[in-house]
Parts: structure tokens; sequence; C-alpha cells
């Protein structure tokens, strides 16, 4: 996994994680990493992902992110949201903040993001204590 940012491991089944789908070609990745990185301190029992699709193109597999940053979030393994965000933190703390548990998770028009969230959960929240 690419060097995921230093939150505390998840203990429980159903933890809430994000994770960023980026490619270090990216400028606005790059610029969006720290970004990204601020509001992951701001939710320390979520788990958050750092993911580049070309360091990572076997887990990724023939899924075809066009826009950048697309982000997963889950709670386990149920994709709770997946597609492309604006890159600013208050967006992303906004659409973490929103997503409460217990609300109905909204279906994925890609079953590849699903499954890719079901992938990373169990590769990498779940095996590894992320």
């Amino acid at each position: 996994m690419s060097d995921p940012c230093p939150i505390p491991s998840a203990s429980d089944a159903a933890q809430r994680w994000v994770a960023c789908l980026c490619a270090d070609w990216c400028g606005t990745c790059r610029d969006y990493r720290t970004v990204f990185n601020q509001v992951a301190m701001e939710y320390p029992g979520m788990v958050f992902l750092w993911l580049d699709i070309e360091d990572q193109a076997a887990l990724v597999g023939e899924l075809d992110i066009e826009t950048f940053p697309t982000l997963l979030i889950a709670d386990g393994a149920e994709l709770r949201f997946a597609g492309p965000l604006l890159p600013h933190a208050g967006t992303l703390s906004r659409m973490v903040g929103a997503l409460a548990p217990g609300v109905a998770a909204a279906a994925s028009a890609d079953p590849a993001l699903t499954a890719l969230a079901r992938t990373l959960y169990q590769k990498e929240i779940s095996v590894n204590g992320r």
C-alpha cells in the first residue's frame, strides 16, 4: 500500500476508512496529499489510506479512474461514497462528517469500485490493522 497516513489502528470490523486514489504524476494529487493528511488528523478514529493507482495497479485492476482525486469512503467492507471530490480540506471534512454511521449506503454505479473497497478492507484495513 502506498504510504498510508499515520492514523491509529482500526479495531472495529465496521471501522470507517477513507482511501484517496491518486497518481504521482498528477500535480493536483501531489498538492492534495498535504490536505488529505491534515483532514486525517481531524478524524483520529478513522483509517486514511493514500493509494497510488499506478504503484498499486495489481490491486486496482481494470478500474479506470478518470478524475483525480477520487475518494472511497467505507464502513468496514460497505462502500459509503465513491467518486471524485474537489481537492479542498473543507470539502473532504464535510463529506466524511456527513456520512453518519447507520445511514443506508449509496449504491455504487461502478461494481469495480465496490470490489476495490472490499479488497482494500480485506487486505489493508482488517488484515494489517490499519
